[in-house]
């Protein structure tokens, strides 16, 4: 018999599939819960008719010969063209495809291995765009295809996935 996704129960906060395991997240400090807020805020009039943006909004990736997972970014972007391409309400509840672009705001509790595993398994799945926060040292790390870039202070997103 051969497993073609991993389906985990829906808990709050949510569980992952990160490394092998089933990892809950941890729920959100007040930081960053703000921080989540923000860049939602910040997005949404962007996002007003291009696509849909939410927090915590279940993904079940697969990258090519491997099983699907669940992975949950702390914000996510998904474009109305792949929004309208899902079939009913339950896969826009947990679509079964990567989003467009995914946003992580990182945790001081955060693993560098488990959060490398993440990034990975978006871009292998066919996200556009990973975005990583870190609150710490006040930088955005954006990661495609092509590599990373790291953005300080006032430098400003500019990728395809977010024309």
């Amino acid at each position: 018999m051969s497993i073609h996704e991993i389906v985990l129960p829906e808990t709050k906060p949510e569980t992952e599939w990160i490394l092998g395991r089933a990892v809950q997240k941890v729920s959100p400090t007040w930081a960053h819960g703000r921080l989540q807020v923000a860049f939602s805020v910040a997005l949404w009039p962007w996002a007003e008719g291009r696509g849909q943006i939410a927090t915590e909004w279940r993904f079940r990736v697969a990258p090519p010969n491997e099983i699907r997972r669940p992975l949950v970014p702390d914000i996510s972007y998904l474009s109305n063209e792949r929004f309208a391409d899902l079939e009913d309400g339950l896969d826009a509840e947990a679509p079964p495809l990567a989003p467009d672009v995914a946003i992580e705001i990182l945790s001081p509790g955060d693993s560098k291995r488990r959060l490398d595993h993440k990034i990975g398994v978006y871009l292998a799945s066919g996200a556009s765009l990973v975005i990583v926060v870190e609150p710490r040292d006040r930088t955005v790390r954006l990661h495609d295809a092509h590599g990373l870039r790291v953005l300080r202070g006032d430098d400003v997103i500019e990728h395809p996935a977010m024309p």
